[in-house]
């Protein structure tokens, strides 16, 4: 993986913790600050498509199992075309 060299200013506190966490887990201080940079940016990411795109029209009700099963079923059979005939058992 290439990495980029930046410079940032950081608590003495927070410093002082990142040392004693990389001598106790037997890692780098770089690798924690790097993790610690990682994890900032995946939880500020934006994402192109929300988690869930798809909505289900329904009673409103908490459906049980094989209702899910058999409403997603129908919703892929729909989306790629298929007709019922698909050959999958219930």
């Amino acid at each position: 993986m290439s990495m980029k060299r930046t410079n940032v200013y950081a608590d003495p506190e927070d410093l002082a913790i990142i040392k004693e966490a990389a001598a106790r887990r037997g890692i780098s201080e770089a690798e924690i600050i790097r993790q610690g940079i990682h994890l900032a940016a995946m939880a500020n990411r934006v994402w192109d498509e929300p988690l869930f795109s798809r909505t289900f029209e329904g009673s409103g009700r908490t459906p049980g199992k094989d209702e899910v099963r058999d409403t997603v079923a129908d919703a892929v059979r729909r989306e790629s075309g298929s007709g019922s005939g698909s050959g999958s058992a219930a």
